[in-house]
């Protein structure tokens, strides 16, 4: 027996080393895209510094990052299969659920405090949220700012009515805003080191969501129900991963956007760390962890939705999120 199973390995090594019989293939990583809310830009060096550290590829997960074009339409894609994950506004995937009925949750935050703002020039004349009123506000069609300004203009007393907005590309807004060509753009708060930057030596008024009083989730990462459900481990795994990389980056901000410089060499290093300042700002809540989705703060976002719009049907904060993927 035993000089029978000695010809057998004898012969499997031959045919082997002949080329016919090949071992079997390891099993290819897995493909995930993910599209980010708004361009390549320092706030989204995280997504970079997982990929060239390896955090992806440990996890089996071949990742490719894509330009996106605001958060409305990342969770369009990300709800028709377009792309794996996404990168949007917590209050826009309410509304997308209410009045659209879009299956998709978010699985982890990042901004776990609201970077909405609008900002001006000083010179404006644009001091308080009143005098946004008989002014037009440029913004991508479906970034999360204007989705969510009824919510703001509530909060902050003036009439959403009286406020016009214009379409631009999000790569287009500092420049509309220094040469004064609109009176006033949205800008997450993250992107305020490039405006103050472009406007130098004009200074810059931000009116952010916050200062209102409003208190709800920003962006964080969103996936589809069907690949919740098929794929509960690659969703678990790119967050995790997902979150290395960003606890790196907030970490090191100068190195993380020096990183992300590999993949987009027009990236300005010292913007793109300024930016990760102040996602820190955003992600770092004292006693919790990141990324962790909190009920009552997840709730407070979809009352701070249904206060400021009619929607279509009552959204459950287990409709929109889902808590199951980072760990305490």
């Amino acid at each position: 027996m035993v000089s029978i199973v000695r010809r057998t390995v004898l012969v499997a090594a031959a045919l082997v080393g002949a080329g016919l019989l090949q071992p079997a293939p390891l099993a290819a990583a897995e493909k995930v895209k993910i599209v980010t809310d708004a361009g390549f830009l320092g706030r989204h060096a995280y997504f970079f510094v997982a990929i060239d550290k390896g955090y992806y590829k440990a996890a089996d997960l071949d990742v490719e990052v894509l330009r996106g074009q605001g958060s409305a339409d990342a969770i369009k894609q990300v709800a028709s299969g377009n792309v794996t994950f996404g990168f949007a506004d917590a209050g826009s995937l309410v509304l997308a659920r209410a009045n659209e009925g879009l299956p998709v949750r978010m699985v982890a935050i990042v901004y776990a405090k609201p970077p909405h703002a609008i900002y001006a020039l000083a010179d404006s004349g644009i001091r308080t949220p009143k005098d946004l009123e008989g002014r037009k506000i440029a913004n991508p069609a479906g970034g999360a700012i204007p989705k969510m300004f009824p919510a703001y203009a509530k909060a902050a007393g003036i009439d959403a009515s009286k406020v016009g907005w214009v379409v631009a590309s999000s790569e287009s807004l500092p420049g509309l805003l220094a040469l004064g060509r609109v009176d006033a753009i949205g800008q997450f708060t993250v992107g305020a080191p490039r405006l103050e930057k472009d406007a130098a030596p004009k200074s810059v008024v931000e009116l952010s969501y916050a200062d209102a009083g409003l208190d709800f989730y920003g962006n964080g990462l969103v996936v589809s129900e069907s690949t919740l459900a098929a794929k509960p481990a690659v969703v678990e795994a790119f967050v995790a991963a997902t979150l290395k990389g960003l606890r790196d980056a907030l970490a090191d901000p100068k190195a993380a956007a020096e990183t992300m410089r590999k993949f987009h060499r027009e990236l300005d290093a010292d913007l793109g760390a300024a930016e990760l300042v102040k996602v820190k700002a955003l992600a770092d809540v004292p006693g919790v962890p990141l990324g962790i989705i909190q009920p009552k703060q997840a709730q407070a976002t979809i009352d701070v939705v249904a206060g400021a719009f009619d929607m279509k049907s009552q959204v459950r904060s287990e409709d929109v999120f889902d808590a199951r993927f980072v760990k305490p």
